[in-house]
């Protein structure tokens, strides 16, 4: 008799039973199946899972190491605060108040904005130029430590525009016209990022209270609000006059009548000074005493076209004018007709402005015609301080030519030797402004918003000016509320400041 081995399949296989095979192809399914649900999870639904709300992960992760910080020159105005809570850690400010209009706020509870805004993926390690090469670091998803933003900042100018604004409601811009750096950026009143950084009790009361002030702190005056221009405007419109050869002498006669009465109404455009009540008055004359009557005109023969095209030149109607944060679009309306054509070559109806795009206005002019893109950020590193992105200047557009844009100098210069604009004067220098005070409200009720842009470079220089400026004041208790008596002087010590005065 043949003796068979024990336990033999069917296959002759030894120690396996029918039952094993099945149990055993059944656990291949299995695992088969967890790795298929491992795989989906983990690749196609990660970044679902990643945004869910529900997932705290991202969250801790975000504080569970220091921010990257913002920095002016050499200097960090941020640091990261350990809270030996949930969340390791929470933003501070060295000096929050005074750069608040440029950092922003980095909150737990509330997001972040301006530059922790628009950065933040490079602040908290998670942008893709931090990335290194380590294979191991790809496989255990490690965080790269937080890297740094280097603003364009001059530290001097962004405080000398505090210390000039004060407690007023305003703002201040102030660019160096040859590369387009933003120098200083402020908007008063203003507030601490760092008091509601966390997201304790004391945080949400912070918030709630600035939230609810009256005098809008968290407002970012310098980028997130427009006001009508005023009289400052008056320089687009010289530009856009000289350019179509509407104007061809500064200093001739032009057709000018007085009274100029607003076409197709019997409204008179006043003036505000006596001397500008007459016919003829030159282009140059007419912006040193700030002539309302012979830019309205000026801006209606020059043509609304051409009007729209110049504004845009220098930087209106732009709605993405990233510096790299977004700023509010400044308005000139390409649709009107004549009369309120003449109304917003003074800088009113619906023309409204930033106080960028006013400081661009002035940087253009000082860089010969051409206005150079603003930026806010000289350059991105790791936190070793290896440089990732380096800024580098890029013209915006060419808004007048180089004899356009002399005559204009000029121009500018005389309102600030012989005109309106007297305070902005500094020993040693030469500077070109022009003052604006902008009716609002009904019916012209409101406080005028008073307004100054300027240039400045020292005396006997052929270089283009270090410093353009524009400087506006929303609300203030003096009693003299014009563009020369609160605006210029802000102005001025802002431009002494980057001189070095």
């Amino acid at each position: 008799m043949r003796k068979t081995s024990k336990g033999n399949g069917p296959q002759g296989l030894p120690g396996i039973s029918i039952t094993g095979r099945r149990a055993a192809t059944f656990c291949l399914l299995l695992v088969a199946a967890l790795c298929v649900q491992a795989t989906r999870v983990q690749v196609f639904e990660a970044e679902g899972l990643n945004g869910n709300s529900a997932n705290q992960r991202p969250v801790l992760e975000r504080y569970a190491q220091p921010r990257g910080d913002i920095l002016v020159g050499s200097d960090p105005v941020t640091t990261s605060v350990a809270t030996h809570g949930r969340y390791a850690y929470k933003r501070g400010y060295t000096d929050g108040p005074t750069f608040a209009a440029v950092t922003g706020y980095s909150s737990q509870a509330y997001g972040n904005t301006q530059l922790e805004g628009t950065e933040d993926a490079l602040l908290t390690g998670t942008d893709g130029l931090l990335a290194g090469w380590s294979p191991w670091d790809a496989v255990t998803r490690k965080q790269n430590p937080g890297g740094d933003v280097y603003t364009t900042l001059d530290r001097a100018a962004q405080e000398a525009a505090m210390r000039g604004l004060g407690r007023q409601q305003g703002a201040v811009a102030a660019i160096e016209p040859a590369t387009g750096r933003i120098l200083a950026l402020a908007s008063t009143p203003s507030y601490d990022p760092g008091s509601f950084a966390g997201y304790g009790s004391s945080d949400q009361e912070a918030w709630n209270r600035l939230r609810t002030d009256a005098d809008q702190p968290m407002l970012n005056r310098a980028l997130r609000q427009t006001y009508p221009p005023g009289s400052t405007f008056k320089v687009v419109t010289a530009a856009a006059a000289l350019s179509a050869g509407v104007v061809t002498d500064p200093d001739a006669p032009t057709a000018a009548p007085f009274p100029y009465v607003l076409p197709g109404t019997t409204t008179p455009l006043v003036n505000d000074a006596a001397v500008c009540d007459q016919p003829g008055r030159s282009l140059a004359a007419a912006m040193t005493a700030s002539c309302n009557s012979v830019f309205g005109y000026l801006g209606v023969r020059t043509g609304l076209d051409r009007m729209a095209r110049t504004a845009a030149d220098f930087g209106f109607n732009d709605p993405r004018l990233d510096i790299p944060v977004r700023p509010a679009r400044s308005n000139f309306d390409t649709r009107m007709d004549e009369s309120q054509l003449a109304l917003s070559s003074i800088g009113q109806f619906d023309t409204a402005a930033t106080p960028l795009v006013m400081a661009m206005v002035a940087a253009g002019i000082a860089n010969d015609g051409t206005v150079m893109r603003p930026q806010l950020v000289d350059r991105l590193t790791k936190a070793d301080g290896t440089v990732v992105r380096q800024m580098r200047p890029a013209p915006y557009r060419r808004a007048v030519t180089p004899e356009v844009a002399g005559q204009l100098q000029r121009l500018m210069t005389g309102v600030v030797e012989n005109g309106t604009g007297g305070n902005a004067r500094i020993a040693g220098a030469v500077v070109g402004g022009k003052t604006g005070t902008a009716q609002h409200g009904v019916d012209n009720s409101g406080t005028p918003y008073a307004w100054f842009i300027a240039w400045a470079k020292p005396a006997g220089s052929t270089a283009v000016p270090p410093v353009a400026v524009a400087v506006v004041v929303a609300d203030s208790d003096a009693t003299d509320v014009s563009g020369g008596a609160l605006a210029a002087p802000i102005a001025r010590s802002v431009m002494r400041a980057v001189l070095g005065g």
